[in-house]
């Protein structure tokens, strides 16, 4: 398929290959796109990655080592990827980080501050650190997409989700101002809530077994999402055939998030 053909530019997240970031991917590279990657640092962690993205039947890929939490890390990612690729047509963050420790029900008026601010700086800050580096960039390249990784307990409680909730409810206001702001250079920047799925990330929150449990019990789906599905539509944002969209949350969910009772 070529639906995205021609189109490159950078994912951030891409754990292992059950993760979302890996999905979005496969997804991005079965419709042509062309992919660059970045795994946390460390040599078990770029090992980890390269696995991943070797599993896509990508050999000769671009892998650069990332903690987001710097911002030097982040100028020397992007620095990179300009130098070696002529466009950036997308930029998908899908990282995430709160101490697992106040990821359990009944933790969350208990959460430090340290833990409180480095969950919103690790989850959501780093969207607007990346959007202040691929603005250049993206507008050299007639405009693209940013897209980033979200979950409904943002918006409503989920019990175990707690801090990140917090954090992604910071990430989804954050889309809105960038695309508010990069509208004008045809930059759009949207957000994608995921059903639960079982991932390395997921394994932290305390209730994340409920939340699986629940979902094809109160979905209109009747069952728990794919992440193939999350993959497809990321696909679509990054796409022409999205053009006009921008500043939403798009639910990939099974229709849970409809659902009052």
């Amino acid at each position: 398929m070529s639906l995205l053909q021609g189109k490159t530019g950078l994912v951030f997240g891409v754990a292992n290959d059950r993760s979302y970031a890996w999905h979005i991917a496969k997804a991005l590279t079965d419709n042509g796109a062309t992919c660059a990657f970045t795994s946390l640092p460390g040599e078990k962690n770029e090992r980890r990655t390269g696995k991943a993205v070797e599993s896509l039947g990508l050999s000769d890929f671009w892998l650069r080592p990332c903690d987001a939490a710097k911002d030097e890390d982040l100028d020397a990612v992007f620095d990179a990827y300009t130098k070696d690729h002529k466009r950036l047509d997308f930029v998908i963050h899908s990282i995430a980080f709160a101490d697992r420790e106040w990821l359990a029900p009944g933790k969350f008026t208990e959460t430090p501050r340290a833990a409180y601010l480095a969950a919103i700086d690790i989850s959501a800050y780093t969207l607007l650190a990346m959007a202040q580096r691929a603005r250049g960039p993206m507008a050299d390249s007639g405009g693209g997409s940013i897209l980033a990784m979200t979950y409904y307990g943002s918006e409503k409680v989920v019990p175990g989700y707690n801090v990140m909730g917090v954090a992604k409810a910071a990430l989804e206001c954050t889309m809105r101002y960038l695309a508010a702001e990069l509208g004008e250079g045809n930059i759009r920047v949207n957000t994608i809530s995921g059903g639960p799925l079982r991932t390395l990330a997921s394994s932290a929150v305390g209730g994340i077994g409920t939340m699986l449990e629940h979902t094809p019990e109160r979905a209109p789906l009747r069952r728990n999402i794919e992440g193939s599905e999350v993959g497809g539509a990321a696909a679509w944002l990054v796409s022409d055939l999205s053009s006009g969209v921008t500043g939403e949350n798009i639910y990939v969910d099974c229709g849970v998030n409809t659902i009052g009772v």
